[in-house]
């Protein structure tokens, strides 16, 4: 398998985990869950990625630019996004769960040329 293949098969499986947690958090707790008190843009958006974490997967292999596009808008938004939350309700960053989330943003931004130069047409 190329290189390209394997980075987009790990973003689609780091993806495609994140929305199961998100669909397991929407499973226990419904669609309109308020997340204990959160504020609304962030019971939306932690909502919403039950959806576009999946489908960001799906369009890594159907449509591979706008894929790594989503993948990358998707991780940089909810680290910025859970950075925010995590600070102002005085909550500690070095969690796993941020950690990781952190981490896969670095993966993503250190490695996201390799499958994007794979997937830019040659004339």
């Amino acid at each position: 398998m190329k290189s390209e293949t394997i980075i987009r098969v790990i973003y689609a499986l780091c993806l495609v985990g994140a929305g199961l947690n998100h669909l397991q958090t929407v499973l226990t707790h419904g669609l309109l869950w308020d997340y204990h008190n959160a504020p609304l843009f962030t019971r939306f958006f932690w909502t919403s990625l039950t959806f576009f974490d999946p489908i960001a997967a799906i369009l890594l292999f159907l449509k591979p630019k706008v894929g790594l596009i989503f993948t990358f808008l998707i991780i940089f938004i909810d680290v910025i996004h859970n950075s925010w939350i995590l600070l102002d309700e005085g909550r500690d960053l070095f969690n796993y769960m941020f950690i990781s989330q952190f981490l896969f943003l670095l993966f993503v931004v250190f490695t996201i040329r390799i499958p994007w130069k794979a997937s830019t047409v040659k004339y």
